[in-house]
């Protein structure tokens, strides 16, 4: 039996950081491999000179989307695998038209995310980052955000039950918290099954120590922590955000923090990053870092998972994280 003819799109400057060793040889038992010989991803003339002779392809971050004319250039291809938060921008109908079988390596991706945000709640709650500057600038435990504080048996609010946010509640059994989440796709039965407490957003935002975002970016997310909500935050309360900087009206957000009530670690801004004179860059109850969350150095995990997606489609083995058309309304 013929090997698929699987093409890799990243640009082989990105092989290092997206591409694991491990995944490499498992693709490598079932395929044959088509290189994308740039350094970067493959704009549209690229993958209208490399799909044509690909059954399958894998795409991440900066490939151009497989629209219409590319497609049409591609007769064989059946199946692409994305590595990256969304793959929503990188399909079109005409892939849908084809019956095109979409996976996405998202859940590794997320899994990334739900450590670094993990992270952040531990340091949050024991205030590792005023306290330390308040101890470089000559003082020890006489400051206002002293004392430190432990996450078990807080109120963790998660807002979305994404990829992402079904780890960080993976993530946090150990700490004894109770999870209050807010998803409105979420019904009463599957949130017991995870082991939380489905609220309305309204009582994430009054109740919880801790409210952390993972919502994906529509319509009906924009701003969904408003001035309102906002308000409605406990004094000395922890706001997360590792999704998506509009998720948050950021001016609002900035007025609140100028009341000093509460502190706030924001992976992603609205725009990115924020501009020079954002106060933002200069509050001392907030820290901004460059959209960090997601893996950096090793993206490993997201290959090896769109790797074996791609095996199990042509072994003809049911996939573990197919993506279809009624999904998108629900992604970023």
């Amino acid at each position: 039996m013929n090997k698929p003819s699987i093409a890799v799109t990243i640009g082989k400057s990105h092989y290092q950081r997206m591409m694991s060793q491990a995944a490499w040889d498992a693709l490598a038992a079932f395929a044959d491999v088509i290189h994308h010989e740039g350094p970067e991803p493959a704009a549209k003339p690229d993958l209208l000179a490399l799909l044509p002779d690909a059954d399958g392809c894998l795409t991440s971050w900066g490939v151009a989307q497989l629209d219409a004319d590319v497609i049409a250039a591609a007769p064989r291809l059946k199946a692409m695998a994305h590595m990256g938060g969304s793959v929503k921008r990188f399909v079109s109908d005409a892939l849908w038209a084809r019956g095109g079988h979409v996976t996405t390596a998202g859940p590794a991706l997320a899994r990334d995310v739900a450590e670094t945000t993990l992270g952040l709640m531990i340091v949050g709650m024991k205030r590792i980052w005023p306290l330390g500057q308040h101890v470089r600038d000559g003082g020890w435990r006489e400051s206002p955000r002293w004392p430190s504080r432990e996450l078990h048996g807080k109120a963790v609010g998660i807002v979305g039950a994404s990829h992402v946010g079904r780890h960080v509640i993976e993530l946090l059994r150990p700490f004894d918290v109770q999870v209050l989440l807010y998803d409105p796709y979420v019904s009463e039965e599957e949130a017991t099954k995870l082991g939380v407490t489905k609220v309305e957003l309204d009582d994430v935002v009054r109740r919880a120590d801790v409210v952390s975002l993972h919502a994906p970016v529509k319509p009906d997310t924009h701003h969904m922590l408003d001035a309102g909500r906002l308000a409605m935050m406990k004094d000395d309360a922890l706001l997360i955000n590792t999704a998506r900087g509009s998720l948050i009206d950021e001016e609002a957000l900035i007025a609140e923090l100028g009341t000093g009530r509460f502190f706030a670690f924001l992976d992603v801004t609205d725009p990115e990053p924020p501009a020079a004179d954002s106060p933002l860059r200069r509050l001392e109850n907030v820290v901004v870092t460059p959209h960090l969350a997601g893996c950096i150095e090793d993206c490993g995990r997201m290959s090896e998972m769109a790797v074996e997606e791609l095996r199990r489609f042509f072994a003809g083995e049911p996939p573990l994280y197919q993506v279809t058309p009624d999904m998108l309304s629900r992604i970023a």
